[in-house]
C-alpha cells in the first residue's frame, strides 16, 4: 500500500464525513419540515379508509373523498379543541393563572390541609403560620412569574400554528389524494433493481401502521370512558375534557400514563379546593385515582398486547425494550415513534435482508 493510497483512502473517508456532516446539518435546518411530512403521513394513513368508504361504497369521486375526508378529520380536530376551551376557562379560574397571589395562596392552602391530615396536628399548623409565616416560608423560594411569561410564548406559539397547520393539511391533501405521491418521491433515490422490493416494503408498512394508529384511537377510547366515567362519579367539572387530556397522554409510552394521572388527581383536587381535606377532597381522588389504575390494568393487560400482537405483528416484550432503548436514546420524541419506527425496519429488513437468518427469526411475523 502505497503513499497515494492512504492519501486517497483519507480523503475519501474526509469527504464522507463532510457529506454526512453536511446531510445532517441540511436536516436539522428543515427539521419542521419533515415534522409537517410525518404528521401528514398519519393523516393520511388515518384517513384512507374514509376515502375509500367514501369512493367505494358511496361512489365518491376521489378528489370529492378526499376533500370530505379532510373536512371530517378538521371538523373532529377543531371539535376536540373547542372541547378545551371551558376547561381552560374553569381552570385558569380556579387556579387563578393571572393572579399569581391567589394562586399562592391556594397552593399553601391545599399544602396546609395535606400537612395537617397526614402529620401535624391543627393547633401546630396554626403556631406555625403564626410564628414563622408558612405561606411566605413555604413559597419563598417559588417564582411563578414564569407563568405570565409561559403565557406570552403561547401566543407566540399559536401564531406560528397556523402555518403549521396549513401545511399540513396541503401536504395531507395530496397525499390523500395519491396515495402513491410518497411512494414515488423515495424511489427517486431507490435503484432500479430495488424498486420493486421498496413497493412491496411501503405497502405492507401503510397497512400495518393503518391498523397501529386505528388501535392506538381505540386504546384511547378506552381510556378515556373509563377516565370520564370515574370523573364523573366523583363529579368532577369538565369531567369530558379532562378525561380525554389524560387519555391522550397515553401516546406517550410508560411516561405520558403517569402524566396523565397526575394532572387527573390534580386537577380534581383543585376542582373541589376550599372543601374539607379529609371527608371530601382526599376521598374524591382516591376514587378518580382508583379508575386510573383500573384504567392502565385494562390498557396494560388487553389493549396494548391487542394492538402490538394484530397490528405491528411484534410480542409486547419485543416492543417495551425497543420503546425504552429509543427512550434513552431519543428522549420523549423516540418514545412516541419508536414503535412505527421500528415496524418500518423490519419491514425493510425482511424485504431486503431476508437471507439472513436474524432477519428471518425477527420478521417470522410479518
Amino acid at each position: 500500500m502505497n503513499s497515494r493510497t492512504i492519501a486517497n483512502g483519507i480523503l475519501r473517508a474526509t469527504g464522507i464525513l463532510v457529506g454526512i456532516a453536511l446531510l445532517s446539518y441540511f436536516l436539522y435546518a428543515i427539521r419542521s419540515v419533515l415534522a409537517y411530512l410525518a404528521i401528514a403521513t398519519v393523516i393520511a394513513l388515518l384517513g384512507r379508509p374514509v376515502v375509500l368508504f367514501l369512493r367505494k361504497r358511496l361512489k365518491f369521486p376521489n378528489t370529492l373523498a378526499v376533500i370530505a375526508t379532510m373536512i371530517f378529520m378538521l371538523s373532529i380536530f377543531v371539535g376536540i379543541l373547542a372541547l378545551f376551551i371551558p376547561l381552560i376557562s374553569e381552570q385558569s379560574r380556579n387556579l387563578s393563572l393571572l393572579d399569581i397571589e391567589a394562586l399562592k395562596a391556594d397552593i399553601n392552602t391545599l399544602y396546609l390541609q395535606i400537612l395537617d391530615y397526614f402529620g401535624a396536628t391543627t393547633g401546630n399548623v396554626s403556631d406555625l403560620i403564626q410564628d414563622s409565616h408558612l405561606e411566605e416560608s413555604v413559597l419563598q423560594g417559588l417564582d411563578l412569574g414564569f407563568i405570565p411569561n409561559f403565557l406570552n410564548s403561547f401566543v407566540n406559539v399559536l401564531s406560528n400554528f397556523s402555518i403549521g397547520l396549513f401545511s399540513v393539511l396541503f401536504i395531507s391533501f395530496f397525499f390523500l389524494k395519491d396515495r402513491k405521491l410518497f411512494q414515488n418521491g423515495l424511489l427517486t433515490f431507490i435503484p432500479n433493481d430495488k424498486e420493486s422490493n421498496m413497493v412491496k416494503s411501503i405497502e405492507k408498512i401503510n397497512g400495518l401502521l393503518s391498523r397501529y394508529f386505528a388501535g392506538i384511537l381505540l386504546q384511547l377510547f378506552i381510556l378515556f370512558v373509563i377516565y370520564f366515567i370515574a370523573l364523573l362519579i366523583v363529579g368532577v367539572e369538565n369531567a369530558i375534557v379532562i378525561a380525554f387530556l389524560c387519555a391522550l397522554f397515553n401516546i406517550i409510552p410508560y411516561i405520558g400514563p403517569i402524566i396523565g394521572g397526575v394532572i387527573m388527581v390534580t386537577l380534581t383536587m383543585t376542582s373541589f379546593l376550599g372543601a374539607d381535606f379529609s371527608t371530601v377532597i382526599l376521598p374524591k381522588a382516591l376514587y378518580v385515582l382508583i379508575g386510573l389504575v383500573i384504567g392502565q390494568l385494562i390498557d396494560n393487560f388487553f389493549s396494548q398486547p391487542f394492538i402490538f400482537s394484530t397490528s405491528v405483528k411484534s410480542h409486547p416484550l419485543e416492543i417495551f425494550l425497543v420503546i425504552i432503548i429509543a427512550g434513552l436514546v431519543f428522549g420523549v420524541v423516540g418514545m412516541v415513534v419508536a414503535v412505527p419506527g421500528y415496524t418500518a425496519i423490519k419491514v425493510v429488513l425482511k424485504e431486503f435482508l431476508a437471507e439472513y437468518s436474524f432477519v428471518k427469526k425477527l420478521t417470522k411475523n410479518l
